[in-house]
């Protein structure tokens, strides 16, 4: 009786899951530059027809009539695609590859073509144009580059979150919650001693990961003293430790709140404790009620060494330690951390009461999306 080589079975799973993974995103990459197309030719008629408010309505049925049972295509995700073509019209490169209907010959394979659509010419005129890296650009879904056409305000923050969804595989909730707790703009400023504490490619990774400010809406402190105060923003972070994760980011794994650590026989509490699958690091978070003070550091620095020779395992990278208080002064931060040996960075909390009433709603840029939205 013939007997079955797995080998062959596992040679056989993977060639189908790699079809499977190249189909789709030819998929994904043929749909962007259908709805861009689209969006072009809404665009023109509304412009050159006096289209009303009511037309697309008129075209969506049209459509229903002469494609039964297609999806994607109602009034509300056509005006969607047009302002998906307003956003990338005036950018030449990204104007160009979208555009493009051609097929390649039908000899070539689906691989191939996938390579020829994000050619490496293409690719090194806009990472140089606008630092928009292209392959990163076609693998989001539309609902990624609409979410990042509605919230962001400049090519900057477009090209940012492109490349931290894509590298990170954040699903559209995820962009979501990154927009909403505006990481481009808590990434530029945070404070922070990775670049001479850490390996040039970890340090780029944790970079990107840590922000200089956290939104803690679902934490209600009342005033108190300091070291009560500490006590109970701990606790209400570990009653909602899910939100608080997803304030974090992706990776995150939770090891513990008043993590034990014993030195010398004593015992040490570290306020939460985690550990990132990404950057393969421990992170130790202390939590500080009030303003920043040098002394925190050389503290956390303490810890982070005793996690290190403790806790830390062979292939893990080194610990990383986070404090986040309510108020800091950057000047103090940066003197105190310059003495520190240990990766370390510095942060804000802020819960929904504090932010100001123009930033407790992300909302689009109004004007412009009213306009495109209204036909």
């Amino acid at each position: 009786m013939y007997k079955l080589n797995l080998s062959f079975i596992k040679t056989l799973k993977q060639k189908i899951i790699s079809s499977r993974y190249i189909v789709a995103r030819l998929a994904n990459i043929e749909m962007l530059k259908l709805y861009y197309s689209v969006g072009q030719m809404i665009e023109f008629q509304a412009k050159t027809q006096d289209w009303g408010s009511k037309v697309l309505e008129t075209v969506t049925q049209r459509l229903q009539q002469e494609l039964p049972g297609l999806r994607g295509f109602s009034a509300q995700n056509m005006k969607k695609m047009r302002v998906f073509y307003n956003a990338w019209k005036n950018y030449q490169e990204i104007d160009f590859l979208l555009s493009q209907s051609e097929r390649n010959e039908i000899g070539s394979t689906l691989s191939n073509q996938i390579e020829n659509e994000i050619g490496s010419t293409v690719s090194n005129q806009i990472e140089t144009a606008y630092n928009i890296n292209i392959k990163q650009f076609l693998e989001l879904s539309f609902s990624h580059h609409y979410e990042l056409i509605t919230k962001t305000e400049s090519i900057e923050q477009r090209a940012y979150y492109i490349s931290r969804a894509a590298s990170e595989y954040l699903g559209v909730r995820d962009l979501k919650l990154e927009l909403k707790n505006k990481s481009f703009e808590a990434n530029k400023s945070f404070l922070h001693n990775f670049n001479s504490q850490l390996s040039e490619n970890q340090s780029d990774k944790a970079i990107k990961v840590f922000k200089d400010q956290y939104l803690l809406d679902f934490v209600n402190i009342e005033d108190a003293d300091e070291e009560i105060d500490e006590k109970v923003l701990e606790q209400s972070i570990v009653n909602n430790i899910k939100k608080f994760m997803m304030s974090l980011g992706p990776d995150f794994s939770f090891m513990g709140n008043q993590y034990k650590i014993i030195v010398s026989d004593q015992e040490f509490f570290i306020d939460l404790v985690f550990f990132h699958r990404g950057l393969q690091s421990i992170i130790a978070i202390e939590l500080k009620r009030g303003k920043f003070k040098p002394e925190y550091a050389g503290k956390m620095n303490f810890y982070l060494s005793a996690l290190d020779d403790l806790v830390k395992k062979k292939h893990e990278n080194p610990s990383i330690g986070i404090i986040l208080c309510k108020e800091k002064n950057n000047n103090l931060v940066e003197y105190t951390i310059k003495g520190i040996n240990k990766p370390l960075g510095v942060g804000e909390y802020k819960t929904t009461k504090e932010l100001p009433v123009s930033l407790r709603n992300i909302l689009p840029d109004a004007q412009t999306l009213k306009k495109l939205m209204d036909y």
